[in-house]
């Protein structure tokens, strides 16, 4: 009996001991070093990357690690609450068509709102279904960033509004933010000259440098803050002029022996998964030109095909189809589910253009054509749409390239002609009747405008037909030639009597003109900013008005003088 109790005592002291052990035991290590490594790495943000690690040398210390182990306390909080989903989930209701966008580069003459009221039914007539916002300087950047903005950004009513007229016209609004290359207008104030790649240049981001990650991250937030509706965001990265050439990036290549795609592919594929991370299911592209001397494989070890497509851009008449099929077989192999194409219809033809060259962009866009008809042989891969580049500068310190108006006709000649498969007498007819003109390709002009802006398109054609011209004919006349050169204007000696042969002639030149370019003036008021209308007037018209004033000037000056003669220099002495 005395046993039975001690060996029923014994049991219950064992099954104590068990319960007590189950209770009190600690989480799995494994659950603990994933949650400890989530930490230190920021969420996940760079864990995912795939970054190598450095061969550190004399103690060197690693520059992704060191600018997060710098970062203070609030500004890591801040770093992972950026990671948190903002924006509710993207519906995957995305059109199966392929779209066709038409992309405004405002880098440059941004148009105002009103004129954007104008001309985006016109578009949807015609065929768009997108647009294609880059902002650049025009986006209202709040905060740390509103050094950035321009003096004539857009307001956040603006944004309001033109989402607004998008939506009312059905076309997908596609905001673009440069984070690698083409940062100039951000780069070029000096309170950023520690985030560029190269200390002398504007053009890219140092990749390496602390608090690069920071600024792009920002811009980012802030402008996805305004388009929390957008199902597609393209994040540029084309051009990145200078990479590797920054003694951080030259001292990450010596340790992982210099691979410069990897270097490229690290810095977009952070950014990709930090935007996907922001709004899930949004669906990301970027250009393609960085892409190209990559191998699929390497691409594919980034992980950026299961963030983005890829826009394949090539702006010329004759294009290499071969080398545009190389370039989507490699999309295709490196597990790309999409391809994006971009057409150009303006600013693609010289730095300075002033008068789009239709035939131009309509070759362009016909032979796009026969690569879209070629999609069907790739399995795998997808054509999702084609972006027709509008280019307002080459980049920011450049010129200005035609003005909108000025490529309207352009515009919905190549729209068409991807509408109908060429550019045949339906798509002509079509296009004459929506502009109410009369398109003559071989002189690249469209007779009779009546489309918004059609003021513009037309005194523009006259200021490039005739401006230079008629101050070139008046003096190279007889007389001009003969008694008013440079010499007898300089001494002030001249015949009056000679004079007075194209004294009217000029004075009328000039009244003419001056009366032209107020009425021009304010017609570029009722489109553009200030700032566009003082840079077009001074790049294209201010020195051959100038150079009629001070002939006017000059004449009515010498003629006084009543044919005395010249001072003579010795005599003066």
């Amino acid at each position: 009996m005395n046993s039975q109790k001690f060996m029923r005592l014994i049991v219950g002291c064992l099954v104590i001991v068990a319960m007590v052990k189950i209770f009190f035991s600690p989480s799995s290590s494994k659950d603990t070093s994933v949650k400890t490594h989530q930490i230190v790495q920021g969420g996940n943000f760079w864990a995912n990357q795939h970054i190598p690690q450095l061969n550190l040398v004399h103690n060197q210390e690693d520059p992704v690690k060191k600018e997060h182990a710098e970062v203070q306390p609030e500004k890591k909080e801040m770093i992972q609450s950026n990671q948190e989903e903002l924006y509710p989930e993207v519906p995957d209701d995305t059109p199966t068509d392929p779209l066709k966008i038409v992309h405004l580069d405002l880098k440059g003459a941004a148009p105002k709102v009103k004129y954007l009221e104008e001309i985006f039914p016109l578009l949807s007539s015609l065929g768009a279904n997108g647009i294609l916002l880059e902002y650049e300087d025009m986006f209202p950047y709040e905060g740390e960033l509103s050094i950035v903005k321009s003096s004539f950004a857009y307001s956040p009513e603006d944004i309001e509004e033109m989402k607004s007229l998008a939506k009312r016209h059905k076309l997908e609004l596609i905001p673009l933010v440069q984070v690698f290359g083409h940062l100039e207008f951000v780069l070029k104030h000096e309170k950023y000259f520690k985030l560029r790649e190269v200390e002398t240049f504007p053009n890219s981001l140092n990749p390496q440098a602390q608090g690069s990650m920071d600024l792009v991250q920002d811009m980012l937030m802030q402008v996805m803050k305004k388009h929390p509706e957008a199902k597609w965001f393209h994040i540029g990265a084309d051009e990145v002029r200078g990479l590797g050439e920054s003694e951080d990036s030259k001292r990450w290549l010596e340790a992982n022996n210099g691979d410069m795609g990897k270097l490229f592919l690290n810095h977009v594929t952070a950014v990709g998964r930090f935007i996907t991370k922001l709004k899930r299911g949004i669906k990301l592209i970027l250009w393609d030109d960085m892409f190209r001397k990559l191998s699929s494989d390497t691409i594919k070890e980034s992980g950026l095909q299961d963030l983005a497509s890829p826009m394949i851009w090539k702006y010329i008449p004759n294009m290499d189809m071969k080398e545009i099929g190389n370039y989507i077989s490699k999309y295709e192999q490196a597990g790309f589910k999409g391809v994006w194409f971009a057409s150009a219809f303006k600013g693609a033809s010289g730095i300075d253009q002033k008068w789009t060259p239709i035939n131009h962009h309509l070759k362009n866009h016909l032979q796009w054509q026969k690569v879209i008809a070629s999609m069907p042989q790739y399995k795998s891969v997808r054509f999702q749409g084609i972006a027709l580049t509008g280019w307002q500068r080459f980049e920011h310190h450049t010129v200005l390239c035609e003005l909108l108006p000025v490529a309207i006709p352009s515009l919905a000649v190549c729209l068409q002609t991807l509408k109908y498969g060429s550019f045949d007498t339906e798509a002509q007819n079509e296009v004459q009747r929506l502009l109410g003109c009369q398109i003559e390709l071989s002189k690249n002009e469209c007779k009779g405008a009546s489309f918004p802006g059609s003021d513009v398109y037309e005194m523009v054609k006259k200021i490039n037909d005739n401006l230079e011209s008629s101050v070139i004919k008046i003096m190279q006349s007889y007389h001009v030639k003969g008694s008013f050169s440079p010499y007898h204007r300089k001494h002030n000696f001249a015949n009056p009597r000679n004079l007075a042969f194209f004294k009217d002639e000029l004075k009328k030149l000039m009244d003419e003109w001056d009366s032209f370019l107020l009425t021009f003036r304010q017609n570029m008021k009722a489109i553009f900013y200030p700032d566009t209308l003082e840079e077009w007037l001074e790049e294209n018209v201010n020195e051959h008005i100038e150079r009629l004033y001070n002939m006017v000037v000059d004449v009515e000056r010498i003629i006084k003088l009543n044919g005395q003669p010249k001072v003579d220099p010795l005599k003066k002495r």
